[in-house]
Order: structure tokens, then sequence, then C-alpha cells
């Protein structure tokens, strides 16, 4: 089944409608829909039934959803997806709430999984949603400090992105009684692959287009975020910048390579990942998790 069919049949025609109606909204806006992808690939890798699976995938692309309402908030942002965040649309407060409800409910999908395996995929969502919270709270932490070092930054994004796509994977895996040694390899993959995704993240809130990226690019220099691109300018002698100038930071980035280097460490993320696959009965399945891997970095970079 597409996973847009699928959430289409989730019932948001709920009341207290100003609940529900914004979780209608966040989930209609499409997008990739990647890690419940990932969710069901990793589990066709071993014949797994999707039936089984879809439960947790759509769980999964709820959670996620929510944290993007949650971190429009923080970040003051006006747009994802082309369209006004839920908070400019309604207001800070229906935002936070239905992004509450939206956590709630992917817990709620997941009670559809096969009881055998219940336990075992709460304790790998739980902690991943624990992790995400507390990639996000290094996240605004970094943006009072003038020093980041880039491995600190690497384990932020590790937290507050990779291990989505990680735990999306082994999720899938799990539910398709793949022996652990498998599960880990797609766990790394995921890890890998949610690095590679940040860094070009990052990279596009620069250098992309509204069109591509589907936000206004230079948020994270008008917010003062720490990102790959910040941490590496300033470790190559960048100048603290006294104000947030986008146009002054991007001629930063050009003149030091900043650029062309996120683009070498994309690319190095993206083979790394795709070498873990080599652990995998190799399959058609397989084939389209390595495709999806390079296809994914290669958004606009």
């Amino acid at each position: 089944m597409d996973i847009n069919e699928a959430l289409s049949r989730l019932d948001w025609s709920r009341e207290p409608s100003g609940l529900y109606e914004p979780i209608a909204y966040t989930l209609a806006a499409g997008g990739k829909r990647l890690r419940p992808t990932l969710t069901l690939l990793a589990a066709q890798v071993f014949d797994g039934v999707e039936q089984k699976v879809l439960p947790a995938a759509l769980a999964l692309e709820v959670f996620h959803n929510f944290t993007l309402l949650h971190d429009d908030v923080m970040d003051n942002a006006e747009t994802r997806r082309g369209r006004q965040c839920v908070h400019c649309k309604w207001n800070i407060p229906t935002a936070i709430l239905s992004g509450d409800q939206m956590l709630i409910e992917a817990y709620r999908l997941l009670q559809d999984i096969e009881p055998k395996h219940l336990p075992a995929v709460l304790r790998l969502f739980t902690r991943m949603a624990t992790e995400i919270c507390e990639g996000q709270q290094y996240d605004m932490d970094f943006e009072r400090r003038k020093e980041v070092t880039m491995d600190e930054y690497m384990q932020m994004i590790r937290l507050k992105t990779a291990v989505l796509f990680a735990n999306a994977l082994q999720i899938g895996s799990l539910l398709a009684e793949a022996p652990q040694n498998a599960q880990n390899a797609l766990y790394e993959y995921g890890i890998l692959l949610g690095l590679a995704f940040q860094i070009e993240d990052d990279y596009l809130d620069c250098f992309g287009t509204p069109a591509t990226f589907g936000k206004a690019t230079g948020g994270d220099i008008r917010e003062g975020k720490m990102t790959w691109m910040r941490v590496t300018a300033l470790s190559m002698g960048m100048k603290r910048p006294e104000s947030r100038d986008v146009e002054y930071i991007l001629s930063e980035y050009r003149r030091l390579g900043v650029d062309e280097k996120a683009k070498a460490e994309v690319s190095r993320l993206t083979t790394e990942a795709i070498n873990h696959l080599n652990h995998l009965p190799q399959n058609e399945a397989t084939d389209r998790l390595r495709q999806l891997a390079r296809k994914l970095v290669k958004r606009n970079i």
C-alpha cells in the first residue's frame, strides 16, 4: 500500500476541530515520506509482510511530523513544504497542542503491531524519541555558545536527525524477524544516511532554493544556528560575524570553500552508508535502499 494512501485513511475529522485540523493540514502537505519508506524497504529485504509493518511505518511518519510542528515553533520558521507553518496559520499554542496529540497518535498506531514484537518496538521507539529530544536541546544550547566542536555538532545531528532514520530501518527489519547482525547493519546505514541528509540540509539552507528546499533559505543564519557550514567555517578561521547578514556569511562560506567541503562530506557519508548494505541479503529491496541513498543526497547539491 502507498504510504500517502495509508495516511489518508487516518481519520482526523474529530472534535474539537481546533486540535485535529492542524494535524490533517500537516500530514496533507506531503513530503518525501522517507522514514516510513525506509521501514517498509527494511522489512522487504527479509520478505516481511507489508501489513504487519505498516502500523509502525505510519507511527514513524506521524511522529516525524510532530517533531516538525514543534521544531518550526522553536526556529521561528514561517513556511514548511511551501506552506505556512501551523503556528503561523493558527497560533503557537495550537501548534504545541496539535503536536502533542500527534505524538500520542504515533504511540496509538503502534498498538496494532503484533503483540510478540510490541515490547521490542516500544523500547526502540521510546529510546529514539528521547534521543531526538536530547538532540533538539543540544541544538538550542549551541545557539548560545560561541564555540562548538565538530564532534559535538555531529553528535547533535546524530541524535536530532539520524536516529529516526536508523530506528525506522531497524524497526522494519525487526518486524520482519531479521537476525540481529542485519538489524545492526541497517541501523548503521540509517545513521550515516541521516548524517549525510542533515549536512545536505545545512548546505541547502544556504545554497538551495525555496522550491527545492521547501522553505525560505538562509533561515539558519538568521537564527544564529550552529550548522555544519558554520562550525566548519569557524574552524577555518572565519571571524565570528557581528550580525546575521546572510549574504556576507554566504560569501565567507564560498571564500573558504565550505560549500565544496559539504558536498564532499555528504558523498563520503553516503558511500559509507551504502557499504553497510553489503552485509544484507541482496535483492530488489536492497537495491532500492542503495538507489534511495544516492537520490536522497542529490536533492540540489
